[in-house]
């Protein structure tokens, strides 16, 4: 039997762009010649539901319980149910302007008689502001998407309690120990957005026909649906063996046991999916039965869930899973928006982006909150550049999009230096992102070659901005040392984003105001851009988890349930209740990632007495001050971003004596600049420069450089301490 693989990402992830996890596996398949087509459902159930049929099938379905006396609704429902029309007629042309394709709608958009509005444009009375400084492009986005939370607030309260852009039924993939409260929806009549779903999915499998379907379950926000789709195919299609795999099972599944699983599906897979599903294909389509190995696959035998791992087939290294594949998928039809006009913010959801990762895993491997005893962040393997560099060009072929975001668990330092010198050798123009670590590695010079490569933004785990909790979660770095990286970063023109934490083990509330205060002193001196608070959450595969009585936590729970089991309830020993602190810390953040309010005391946040910080007003601004050591390593690489200069030769006189000097004019995209020196060390320059050009191949280090100065002329330190030396090296002389 042929295999033929339908791999798909149920409802619902990003409107923006693709989760990438269909488009890895079908990139390592077309390597084994193996037919697959792989689909988008929750970007086309969004399309099906927001158009024009959608809408007016929405309102049809709603119409009985706002029409009906025994059922309460909102005025803010009743406000929309008014306005149908307004939105059945506007719909599909705002849908349009949202995928880049109706440009000229921003003029009526922002003329603000276009759009219906509802509770969702409260907000711009406070938001007034910010849209001076946006374009007239981004403010008909921004106000396009509260049009579309306006509907979403809608289907919410008249026909989905579910529902939301990002993810479906949440609730029920959240700390699932068991199976028992997903089992009973999924024996309930469907909804209205499951049939809508099952309509594509119908569509799909008589289309494609597939003998094995694959599903990817990202977050829980997926699971609901997956299962919903898993079940359909079941029914009506009994013979087609299908597989779960993806980040949720392969962090809350580990330990699963209960049977009625497998009424939905065959496989379940865990970690990297590439032999699992090659030897699934090899289960699926042999013609004969024969013994079938499985790699970190479980299934039910006997009536019982066993856990196969009898293959001795390795993982396959990065370098042999090919390229992701983003054929299939709708790409000129996904949707950006503009939640927040922050413009880091604004990343995870305006803008189609091809992800690529730079390295399998995490080179750091230590921080105590994070589930690194699981081999998707243990086993860490980079890529090389060049074949990086190659994926990259290929994706802007096949795609027509030159936008990466490199999906990292934290990109190595190293490789982001090399990526983004072949990037620049290969000459090629790209835009992309990434998830680091804020470690001293980020040099001012190594930020501004990651900025001439095309890297727009970073993101990095700050976590608490407190030394002691820093030391205790292992993040090997320290506040002062995070203030002077994004410092680097911002002044190279890349933006910041900050994972923040709050309710970490053993944290005080005096802790709790002093990282605030640490965040606001950050963002006031402008070198964080964006941000975002997570309460600390423990799993069973990290260090807190596993080891708790290290980190001054008692386990109320173990993860031993017969369903997911990730997330374990603990109490800790200092009795304080984090939860209270949840919405002053998101609500300051908020406003200082708008540029106001730092002038606020910090108990201006809080309904409830806080204690003063103990941290200096002036903290931040002091690490910033703070001035590195400015030794340079031997080993240390020297690159020339710049071009070649115009040379020019005149002659000096002085007290009756005369040499020869060299001007050399330098043209970078901005602007001219010129540099004097004498005719000899003038000439080397211009050798040197040439030989150092981030276009060659070969990288010079320091050590190289001084040595070929020294060949026929003195003094190095002094020719290169020199005032001409220190104009070019701002000008994109970088020593790395």
């Amino acid at each position: 039997m042929k295999p033929k693989l339908l791999l798909i990402t149920p409802p619902f992830t990003q409107l923006n762009t693709p989760y990438p996890a269909t488009a890895y596996i079908k990139g390592f398949l077309n390597t084994k010649n193996i037919d697959s087509v792989q689909a988008d459902l929750g970007i086309e159930v969004i399309l099906k539901l927001f158009s024009k049929e959608g809408l007016q099938s929405l309102f049809h379905v709603s119409c009985f319980k706002l029409e009906s006396a025994g059922h309460e609704v909102s005025d803010n429902c009743k406000r929309i149910y008014a306005l149908q029309d307004e939105y059945i007629k506007t719909i599909d042309s705002v849908i349009a302007f949202l995928q880049g394709k109706n440009p000229t709608l921003a003029l009526q958009i922002c003329q603000e008689d276009y759009l219906p509005e509802a509770s969702r444009f409260a907000q711009l009375e406070e938001l007034d502001w910010a849209f001076g400084s946006m374009g007239t492009q981004d403010k008909a986005k921004h106000l396009a998407t509260l049009y579309l939370e306006d509907i979403s607030d809608f289907i919410v309260e008249c026909v989905d309690a579910n529902f939301g852009f990002s993810r479906y039924a949440e609730r029920l993939g959240r700390s699932a120990n068991s199976f028992d409260e997903l089992y009973d929806a999924l024996q309930q009549p469907h909804t209205y957005i499951d049939e809508v779903l099952l309509s594509i999915l119908k569509e799909r499998i008589q289309t494609v026909q597939p003998n094995l379907f694959l599903i990817s379950v990202p977050f829980p926000g997926n699971l609901y649906s997956a299962f919903r789709c898993a079940q359909w195919v079941k029914k009506n299609h009994p013979q087609i063996k299908i597989s779960m795999g993806g980040g949720f099972p392969n962090t809350e599944l580990r330990s699963l046991s209960d049977t009625r699983v497998f009424e939905f599906f065959d496989y379940i897979t865990l970690d990297d999916g590439e032999v699992p599903v090659e030897l699934l294909v090899e289960a699926v389509c042999q013609n004969e039965p024969v013994e079938v190995n499985f790699k970190r696959t479980f299934l039910l035998e006997d009536g019982q869930v066993v856990y196969k791992n009898n293959s001795t087939k390795p993982d396959y290294k990065q370098s042999q899973v090919g390229t992701p594949d983003y054929s299939d998928l709708l790409l000129d039809k996904y949707i950006s928006v503009i939640e927040i006009v922050n413009p880091m913010h604004r990343m995870w959801s305006d803008g189609r982006w091809n992800k690529l990762t730079m390295a399998h895993g995490c080179y750091w491997g230590k921080c105590t909150f994070c589930d690194i005893s699981l081999d998707y962040i243990k086993v860490y393997e980079p890529v090389a550049a060049s074949l990086l560099c190659d994926r990259i060009e290929e994706l802007m072929a096949a795609t027509g999009q030159n936008g990466f975001h490199f999906v990292d668990e934290a990109a190595p330092p190293a490789l982001m230096r090399a990526l983004a010198l072949e990037i620049l050798r290969r000459k090629l123009s790209v835009t992309w992102w990434t998830n680091i670590r804020f470690e001293k590695s980020f040099t001012a010079d190594l930020c501004l070659l990651l900025k001439a490569s095309g890297c727009i933004a970073v993101s990095g785990g700050l976590e608490v901005a407190s030394d002691r909790l820093l030391k205790l979660i292992d993040k090997g770095v320290t506040v002062e040392q995070v203030a002077k990286v994004t410092q680097h970063f911002t002044q190279a023109g890349i933006m910041v984003h900050a994972y923040l934490m709050y309710g970490y083990p053993t944290q005080t509330i005096q802790e709790t105001v002093d990282s605030l205060e640490m965040v606001r002193q950050l963002f006031e001196a402008g070198v964080l851009q964006s941000g975002f608070w997570h309460q600390f959450a423990m799993t069973a595969h990290s260090p807190v988890g596993m080891y708790p009585e290290q980190f001054g936590v008692v386990k109320e729970t173990e993860a031993i349930g017969t369903f997911a089991n990730n997330d374990i309830n603990y109490k800790d020993k200092t009795g304080i209740n984090h939860d209270k602190f949840s919405f002053g810390l998101k609500k300051s953040l908020f406003n200082f990632m708008h540029g106001i309010c730092f002038d606020y005391p910090l108990q201006d946040w809080f309904e409830f007495k806080i204690p003063k910080t103990k941290i200096p007003a002036d903290f931040i601004y002091n690490a910033l001050e703070n001035e590195g050591s400015l030794t340079i390593k031997p080993t240390a690489k020297v690159v020339w971003l710049g071009g070649k200069p115009a040379v020019e030769y005149f002659t000096k006189s002085k007290k009756g004596k005369s040499w020869e000097m060299m001007g050399l004019t330098f043209h970078d995209k901005k602007e001219s600049f010129t540099i004097q020196t004498n005719k000899e060390e003038g000439e080397w320059l211009v050798s040197i420069l040439n030989k150092i050009s981030v276009v060659n191949a070969k990288v010079y280090s320091f050590q190289e450089i001084q040595a070929d100065f020294e060949k026929g002329l003195d003094d190095f330190e002094l020719f290169w301490y020199s005032k001409p030396i220190h104009i070019i090296r701002s000008y994109g002389l970088l020593v790395l």
